[in-house]
């Protein structure tokens, strides 16, 4: 008996309180809270929702771009009677028909280019605050190695990507466009292959960057998750053979510890997925709407334009487009990295 008494006193005497590890994602930005949705317990359903929203979001946008491309395309009909009327102003017409479709076209091209900036700057800051949640949930299920590896390369790609995009790119896209208006009024072929290098250009860094990138998150994968999966299985064999009578129940149990810091990773992961979507998906539609509604600008002047403004119109669809790239780059590099910090270990 007093073998038992002493027994119960020495646990009590060790006995320390326990908290679970609290993870969960961070908040989603303002700009991507209207269209979060209320519950994503079910990935498919939230989905679904959250692209519903987007699309009735977009339906002010898709009226004022029709509108505009009804005015493009007025412009254009004007010039070519003009054109038709008279073959003596043809150097005037192409000069006049450049600064009013540019006039109509540059507004609405600037506010996309500066939504698509803010857009990649929103997406790379929640990252910054989702990447610690995701590193410290893998390090709790065991990836020590792997999720150190994941968020350095995470963050510094993530960085890199930002600054160049803000830095170089988006001034690059100005560049183009203004580019493009000059090879309109003039027709000069220099200039058209200047503006065809600057586009170039904007598609190769941002190829390469998401080539290198997906490279670097495959190779760290292999490499840490099977060092981690490895570190794992002696730790559990060790703790199952050091440690006498108890030894393979305190191995099942941590086990299953690692099991359930599995679920509160995926749980934050799938909610951080929905809210980059979030933040994403709405103005990748509005400038999307715009690059389509530009295609189709685009056709129906080539059918009575000059090939000149039918360029030109093509021009700035071509900037949307880059747009696109660029957005769609800086969300799926943190698709990618999210996915890679679910997959957990080994």
């Amino acid at each position: 008996m007093r073998y038992i008494v002493l027994t119960m006193l020495f646990l009590l005497a060790m006995a320390q309180p326990v908290s679970a590890l609290e993870i969960t994602a961070p908040e989603v930005p303002e700009g991507g809270a209207e269209l979060m949705p209320e519950d994503t317990s079910s990935f498919g359903d939230s989905l679904l929702e959250l692209v519903q929203k987007a699309i009735r979001a977009i339906r002010p946008d898709l009226a004022e771009a029709s509108r505009i491309c009804v005015a493009v395309i007025a412009a254009v009909l004007m010039i070519a009677l003009l054109q038709s009327i008279s073959g003596s102003v043809k150097t005037v017409s192409e000069y006049a028909g450049t600064a009013a479709v540019g006039a109509i076209l540059l507004g609405s091209a600037g506010s996309m280019i500066r939504l698509g900036a803010e857009t990649v700057t929103q997406i790379s800051d929640y990252g910054k605050l989702l990447l610690p949640v995701m590193t410290t949930a893998m390090a709790a299920q065991g990836g020590i190695t792997s999720s150190a590896a994941l968020y350095t390369g995470t963050a510094v790609f993530n960085a890199f990507l930002t600054g160049l995009i803000s830095g170089l790119l988006v001034p690059m896209t100005y560049l183009f466009l203004a580019l493009a208006a000059a090879n309109c009024a003039t027709g000069e072929e220099l200039l058209k292959r200047i503006r065809d290098m600057v586009k170039n250009a904007v598609s190769w860094c941002l190829k390469t960057i998401l080539t290198v990138f997906t490279t670097y998150m495959g190779i760290t994968g292999v490499v840490s998750g099977t060092t981690d999966a490895v570190t794992l299985k002696a730790t559990k064999m060790t703790i199952s053979s050091v440690v006498p009578v108890v030894g393979g129940i305190l191995s099942d149990a941590s086990e299953a510890v690692l099991v359930s810091a599995g679920l509160v990773k995926n749980a934050a992961g799938i909610y951080g997925i929905l809210a980059i979507l979030a933040v994403f998906l709405g103005p990748f539609l509005q400038i999307g709407v715009h690059y389509l509604l530009l295609k189709a600008t685009a056709a129906v002047s080539g059918i009575f334009g000059s090939k000149r403004m039918t360029e030109l119109i093509g021009d700035f669809s071509s900037a949307m487009g880059l747009l696109l790239a660029m957005t769609g780059s800086a969300c799926l590099l943190l698709l990618i990295s999210t996915v890679c910090f679910m997959k957990g270990v080994g």
